[in-house]
């Protein structure tokens, strides 16, 4: 048994850190009541939250697919060229992994960066960013769906203004930290001998129209299935946490039904109620829940949503910047780490996530500005 620089076995500290967790909520709610809340409350984001946001990645995935079998992603993405350079400081191929990221999600950009017909045409501090980049725009298309069915059209449009600006900040720190960290990266390029030969021309398709069409949305819609199922740990485990620590007692107290909580966060939130309304908006302090929650998974972020807009706490600023937010981190906490891993620069992992960090909630603070100048229209 492995034991820490103070002589106790490993597993002792996890045991102090869950029976310290799991013992407040139980002194306050009373154990009966917390293991009946965390089960109704986890079955209940099953039926209701999960098997929606999974029938909207279905329809997304085929219509995505749908996109890319027929051109419009190839059409977007030269549309999209001229504003890498002098936004992103990227080349103009980049605009491809904005695209294929926001209609899937954030490692889509690393299968695509491992191309080396694609990877030829970035200097290595400019492919290390592309994490930033991608992350930013990652289920994005789930993200906007999802807060449109909420009943608000406008807003989710706003906070995907909000997430572009997030985004250029966090890939052009990201490339200054990698260039102050490495200056040799700034004129290394990623690919030395590949020829520069990002588009080809494609066999022409043997099958027919139909087929075609049929082919794209099934195998979309199963790659919608597959996003689905990895978004169920998220928001059944973090949901259902973050939940607990949100809500409150029933008006008649603590009965084991399904969201109940302990109201942590919201006092401490209320400790900061001042910042958050000054860069935020946010009318009330339950909100924090979702940024929080965004960092490890939007998926299980927007698990939170439909309970906070029946509660009354989402208006539409609160809408426009949690989509901003939302988006731009994408849970980058659960993904910077793979992603960097893969390109092979895991050193880099800190500096990408104090970048997004920023970037994040730059992306908050930009759509509720932008939310404010459209009220006052």
């Amino acid at each position: 048994m492995k034991k820490l620089r103070f002589g106790l076995p490993e597993g002792i500290p996890c045991l102090i850190i869950i029976l310290l967790i799991f013992g407040y909520i139980g002194s306050v709610m009373g154990l009966p009541n917390m293991l009946n809340t965390i089960m109704k409350t986890a079955h209940d984001l099953l039926l209701n939250t999960v098997f929606y946001l999974m029938g909207i990645c279905v329809v997304t995935g085929a219509l995505g697919r749908l996109f890319v079998e027929f051109g419009v992603v190839k059409l977007i993405e030269r549309l999209l060229r001229p504003l890498m350079r002098p936004l992103f400081n990227l080349p103009g191929v980049a605009s491809l992994g904005a695209v294929v990221t926001f209609l899937s999600d954030n490692p889509a950009i690393i299968s695509l960066a491992q191309d080396k017909r694609f990877a030829a045409y970035f200097k290595k501090y400019q492919y290390i960013s592309l994490t930033n980049f991608g992350t930013a725009f990652g289920m994005g298309l789930l993200v906007i769906v999802f807060m449109v069915g909420q009943g608000f059209y406008v807003e989710p449009f706003i906070g995907l203004a909000g997430a572009f600006v997030g985004c250029i900040v966090s890939t052009r720190l990201m490339q200054r930290f990698v260039v102050k960290a490495y200056p040799q990266y700034a004129t290394e390029n990623v690919i030395e001998e590949e020829a520069k030969t990002h588009e080809e021309e494609a066999d022409a398709p043997k099958e027919s129209l139909f087929i075609r069409i049929l082919n794209a949305l099934l195998d979309g819609g199963r790659s919608g299935v597959d996003v689905g199922i990895a978004i169920i740990p998220g928001v059944l485990i973090i949901s259902t946490f973050v939940m607990i620590l949100t809500f409150g007692p029933a008006e008649t107290g603590y009965t084991g039904s399904a969201y109940e909580g302990v109201e942590l966060l919201p006092y401490l939130a209320n400790k900061l109620s001042w910042l958050f309304k000054l860069l935020f908006g946010f009318a009330d302090p339950h909100l924090i829940a979702f940024p929080i929650t965004a960092l490890g998974a939007v998926g299980a972020a927007l698990g939170v949503v439909p309970n906070f807009v029946a509660q009354g706490w989402m208006d539409g600023n609160a809408i426009a910047v949690c989509t901003a937010i939302g988006m731009c981190w994408s849970g980058y906490l659960s993904t910077h780490t793979a992603m960097l891993d893969s390109l092979g620069y895991r050193s880099l992992t800190t500096k990408a996530i104090l970048a997004h960090t920023i970037g994040g909630i730059v992306a908050a603070i930009v759509a509720h500005g932008i939310y404010l100048l459209y009220a006052l229209l």
